[in-house]
């Protein structure tokens, strides 16, 4: 197997892990009978586990080597999650979150260095790609979720069978991994460990801003908004997910032909426009069905829109490079993974439905910095760019 399967592989079963997870997230908030602001307090410690991994993890992922550290982290969050719906209550479950944070976070560092360095040594694009198969793993075992849900299995059988397949089939492609060779850098290149965004990055951050908002919105909270606003059955229920991580896996896949075309900051417009209707109509919805078509249209509209952002980072001529991309990157990581978990004490405090309204205002800033802060002509990825974390909230 080449060395980049494995890690299209990886990315795949990592999603598949966290989707059966966020799948479950109904049954589970009514396991530990919480509200869905506690919920979302709960949920926090996977935030807190992978910024700390983010922070301080990579001496130790370098230390390990790829082959070690992908084992870990790519089977040991499936096996922590698979005990959560046996756990006796809610500040057990943010205790394992914890740890499965720490893990999702080397993993992030871990595959994306890997990478770039078979980037680097082969001199072909892997990144976009690889990131198309995380969000194809999660609309599979989105779709199959809804489908166990529907059947009555229950949540400790499901994640408990998840955590088999990817244990086995993880261990197995990931035993006799290789490890790319280490390429050297440039002095000073990798000495950036955190950079403040300026005053020039601010309108780009605002962008990626809104397009995890819209991610983590769409992919923590759609069960839970179908139940709570529809009662729907659990297959319908779970069509949110699926079509948000369909539309998503889609829009990655067959955007960098359209960005080639029409350019970064039309492609960008359009998708943010797409993303804000969609939790137009997702808030305001008197029907399943519309609010299917809104998750499906936040899901295309968030897809490809942080690449763009990081891409025109890279292109600023004010800092170096890699000093842009590290700020657009590791303070998108603090919205990433906090904001979803906010959301849940908006949809406590002022109901479900405005968890997506409130999206709203950030989006329509995002849609205003696109206007002036992107290019018209084609933008490649940046080489080495940090792609969008890969922690439950996706």
């Amino acid at each position: 197997m080449a060395p980049q399967h494995r890690i299209y592989a990886s990315f795949f079963l990592f999603a598949v892990t966290t989707g059966a997870l966020m799948a479950r997230l109904p049954d589970i908030q009514t396991h530990f009978d919480i509200s869905e602001g506690q919920l979302g307090l709960t949920m926090i410690g996977m935030a807190i586990g992978s910024l700390i991994a983010l922070t301080f993890g990579p001496p130790v992922v370098e230390r390990l080597g790829f082959r070690k550290t992908a084992l870990v982290t790519v089977l040991g969050p499936s096996v922590l999650f698979a005990t959560i719906p046996w756990l006796p209550a809610a500040p057990a479950m943010f205790a394992v979150l914890f740890f499965a944070g720490l893990l999702a976070g080397a993993l992030e560092i871990n595959l994306n260095v890997e990478i770039d360095r078979l980037e680097m040594q082969s001199g072909k694009r892997y990144m976009n790609r690889a990131h198309g198969f995380w969000s194809v793993g999660f609309f599979v075992t989105a779709l199959f979720g809804a489908m166990i849900r529907q059947s009555g299995i229950s949540a400790g059988l499901h994640m408990g069978l998840v955590a088999l397949i990817v244990v086995a089939v993880g261990g197995s492609l990931l035993f006799r991994a290789t490890e790319a060779p280490r390429p050297l850098r440039l002095e000073g290149e990798a000495s950036h460990k955190f950079a403040f965004p300026n005053m020039g990055l601010l309108p780009l951050c605002l962008i990626g801003f809104a397009a995890f908002l819209v991610e983590g919105a769409g992919i923590d909270w759609s069960a839970i908004y179908m139940r709570n606003v529809f009662a729907v059955e659990p297959i319908v229920g779970g069509m949110g997910l699926t079509l948000f991580a369909f539309f998503m896996a889609v829009g990655r896949l067959t955007a960098d032909p359209v960005v080639a075309r029409f350019g970064p900051r039309h492609v960008a417009m359009v998708m943010l426009g797409a993303a804000s209707l969609g939790a137009l109509l997702v808030g305001l919805a008197q029907t399943p069905e519309t609010a299917l078509f809104g998750f499906a249209l936040m899901g295309a509209g968030c897809s490809a829109v942080y690449p763009l952002a990081v891409s025109a980072a890279a292109q600023r001529t004010d800092r170096p490079a890699a000093v842009n991309v590290a700020a657009i990157g590791q303070v998108s990581f603090v919205v990433f993974f906090l904001a979803p978990p906010l959301l849940g004490f908006v949809a406590e405090f002022l109901g479900i439905r405005m968890s997506y309204l409130i999206c709203l205002p950030l989006l329509l800033a995002g849609l205003w910095a696109s206007s002036f802060a992107l290019g018209t002509n084609k933008v490649e990825a940046p080489h080495g760019m940090p792609p969008e974390p890969l922690g439950p909230n996706g």
